[in-house]
């Protein structure tokens, strides 16, 4: 098994690329969803987020209000930390448990939001990072996300800044690019992933 960690910065198109190396034939185990799945009704997670910052970050239904927390948090890096260490380890317990049931020759790809930020580069063989100018983080959260370009840029300066996601990097795939020509790039990292894994090019 390879076990490969995939980040980037908000905005920098982590998800296109974890959705491309799944079509090349990856297994994906994805923090984000897994975050959101820890934290849904009736779970441990969401009593422990409720507790920790109040009824109301709730919605009416009684899900999370994951946009009203998000601007509670990202603002407030004391408040972030809490978050953080309600979801984190019931993020990495659940991903462990995914990352045991796959496959012995897989290539598990983890898409990990704050991979830089939580120092989590040494739990994994190869560390992928989807890098894209500021200008086009801005551009894709404002225009693509709908957010207002306060709330893109608050969000931008709680990750770990361009250049220290570089430095962890092992293989660095360049987002600032046409979608066939990022397509191309997926492709020749795949093969990479899976001649580090020992496997045969399928």
């Amino acid at each position: 098994m390879l076990k490969v960690g995939l980040t980037g910065g908000i905005g920098a198109g982590k998800s296109e690329v974890s959705r491309l190396l799944v079509e090349c034939g990856a297994v994906l185990i994805d923090a984000d969803r897994i975050a959101r799945e820890v934290v849904a009704p009736g779970t441990p997670g969401l009593a422990a987020v409720v507790e920790a910052f109040g009824g109301d970050v709730l919605t009416p239904d009684g899900s999370l209000d994951r946009p009203g927390l998000g601007s509670l948090v990202f603002s407030d890096p004391g408040k972030l930390a809490v978050l953080n260490s309600i979801v984190h380890p019931l993020v990495g317990a659940r991903s462990r448990e995914l990352e045991t049931a796959a496959p012995e020759d897989a290539v598990v790809v983890h898409d990990v939001p704050l991979l830089t930020e939580n120092g989590l580069a040494p739990l994994y063989d190869v560390v992928v990072v989807v890098d894209a100018s500021p200008a086009t983080q801005l551009d894709r959260l404002v225009r693509l996300r709908g957010m207002t370009e306060e709330d893109a840029r608050a969000r931008m300066a709680a990750q770990a800044s361009r250049e220290k996601r570089l430095e962890i990097a092992d293989i660095v795939i360049d987002n600032d690019v046409p979608l066939e020509e990022l397509r191309r790039q997926v492709r020749e990292v795949w093969a990479d992933l899976v001649r580090r894994a020992g496997r045969s090019p399928e």
